[in-house]
């Protein structure tokens, strides 16, 4: 999924749009109501991050998970970078 988020969507280059209209279709049968295929497409647009984002990102990620930072001596202080 991760991965998706940033290089687009695995397979068919449209499958996205095909499963969404399928969904669309499904979702208009069970309810009675039109739906929009809109509401079923993922958001495939790419956000660049910093590395220092990046690595907020990870680091929160880590902590939520009970791991342990093992970077040790040559650990950079958050914010600055490597030289």
């Amino acid at each position: 999924m991760a991965y998706e988020q940033v290089a687009g969507p695995l397979g068919g280059e449209r499958d996205d749009l095909l499963n969404a209209m399928l969904a669309a279709v499904i979702a208009s049968s069970a309810s009675g109501k039109s739906a929009d295929p809109k509401k079923f497409m993922p958001p495939w647009h790419r956000q660049e991050q910093t590395w220092q984002e990046q690595l907020a990102i990870v680091q929160g990620l880590n902590r939520e998970l009970g791991g342990e930072d093992r970077r040790g001596h040559d650990r950079v202080p958050d914010g600055e970078a490597r030289s």
